[in-house]
């Protein structure tokens, strides 16, 4: 049985570069997806997937995103899957995960707003920097509900902390998702 972590939070959170760490040292083979490269992938017609009027595009790419990370699982892989991966994204994880009977877990990396616009407006090419973009996803991820026990402050944390306790979250089950 393959393991899946969901990997998310808002922009500038650390994500990547905390899912790469975690993706890196694992045990057993494992796939770091990132879910920007199926957005970028779009050249012609791309909305950026946090306007309103990107709903269409943001289920497509979804439902791609899903089926990349099937293919791997189902292939013997663990896969690590970073991105804006809001609760409303979960029905199709949570409908290949409950099919094909991966372990998913669903990890959320929330540092406070000041740390996450520091953090997401030193990044540099074509991430997302905008302040008002950025406020916005935050607020997205401030009150999760039942899923706010899958929340990690990473505010005080650096990239090989965070990478620490998520991995240790993980192996303890801490953030397993129910399909």
């Amino acid at each position: 049985m393959s393991d899946v972590l969901l990997l998310t939070g808002p922009s500038g959170s650390g994500k990547t570069t905390v899912a790469r760490l975690v993706a890196t040292d694992a045990a057993r083979p494992t796939v770091h997806v990132t879910t920007d490269e199926f957005f970028r992938a779009i050249r012609t017609g791309f909305i950026p997937p946090y306007l309103p009027e990107s709903q269409r595009q943001n289920v497509v790419v979804v439902d791609a995103i899903v089926a990349a990370v099937a293919v791997f699982a189902d292939g013997g892989y663990d896969v690590v899957v970073d991105g804006v991966i809001g609760p409303w994204f979960l029905p199709p994880y949570r409908a290949a995960a409950a099919e094909r009977e991966w372990q998913m877990s669903y990890v959320v990396l929330r540092p406070d707003l000041a740390t996450t616009l520091e953090r997401g407006q030193a990044r540099g090419g074509v991430e997302l920097t905008d302040t008002e973009a950025l406020t916005a996803l935050h607020g997205a991820f401030a009150d999760l509900g039942e899923l706010e026990r899958h929340v990690i402050d990473s505010t005080r944390l650096d990239a090989a902390q965070t990478a620490a306790e998520v991995r240790k979250a993980v192996a303890e089950g801490t953030y397993l998702l129910s399909a």
